[in-house]
């Protein structure tokens, strides 16, 4: 199965966001090779410019303790697996408290390295990391792998507890939603949310399903229009869909 996501407000979209980066910088630090360290400086950036929102660390420990005390209510609960549910406790309790512990804004060591700075400065321009525009970063580059691994972990480092708090926020978000099947008409498919209440929208398609959606929501409906990816351009299914659509929400 394939699945596509879409948020319903700008804090889902920001920690969509994060998710997708950190995935990113992950598969990139697993590996050795130069240009590899290069994009996950780059990657490093961008996580810098989503993580950037004034109140997301606060957003998040809010969170974080609003659903550590709505799942602390299920404890000695006999229908309740008490070793998960305290497993799930314990991993909000060291997000919050890796969170909490970040000085200043998320990323801020990282704006106050001037190095760094001069690197993202540069980024920003095409081709602006050239040997000739920054030749330190030309040096970096060909220190040994261990090394600059090494750097990109001093970097990186205290940006994962913003990772790990999104991770639990969204976690929680997709399992609070119930999907139901539903079958787009030529393609094309409405639903009005009747006060309904939720911040993330998931769609479920088999993967070999040649359709892709497009989507567009508000606090009153949800539409969702199915394409077809051309040589050149998506032109409108025309032909029924069968999907999986769910709802989430904290």
């Amino acid at each position: 199965m394939i699945i596509y996501e879409y948020p319903l407000n700008e804090r889902i979209r920001t920690l969509l966001r994060l998710e997708d980066l950190f995935e990113r910088l992950g598969v990139l630090l697993s590996r050795d090779d130069a240009i590899d360290h290069h994009f996950a400086l780059l990657t490093l950036f961008e996580i810098l410019e989503v993580a950037s929102r004034a109140d997301l660390k606060s957003d998040l420990l809010q969170e974080l303790e609003r659903q550590r005390q709505v799942l602390a209510a299920f404890r000695n609960n006999p229908d309740i697996a008490e070793d998960i549910l305290l497993q799930v406790l314990a991993d909000m309790e060291r997000a919050s408290t890796a969170l909490f512990a970040v000085a200043g804004k998320i990323g801020q060591h990282v704006r106050e390295n001037e190095w760094l700075m001069s690197i993202k400065q540069r980024s920003n321009i095409p081709g602006g990391t050239n040997e000739f525009d920054l030749p330190s970063y030309h040096h970096w580059l060909h220190h040994d792998a261990a090394e600059r691994s090494a750097d990109l972990q001093t970097w990186i480092g205290p940006m994962f507890a913003i990772r790990d708090a999104g991770a639990i926020v969204l976690k929680l978000l997709r399992e609070g939603g119930k999907p139901a099947k539903h079958v787009a008409q030529n393609g094309t498919f409405s639903q009005m949310l009747g006060g309904r209440v939720a911040q993330l929208v998931r769609i479920r398609l088999p993967r070999t399903t040649p359709v892709i959606p497009e989507i567009s929501a508000n606090k009153y409906a949800l539409n969702i229009r199915f394409t077809v990816l051309g040589a050149d351009r998506a032109r409108g299914c025309e032909t029924d869909v069968e999907f999986e659509l769910t709802f989430c929400n904290l």
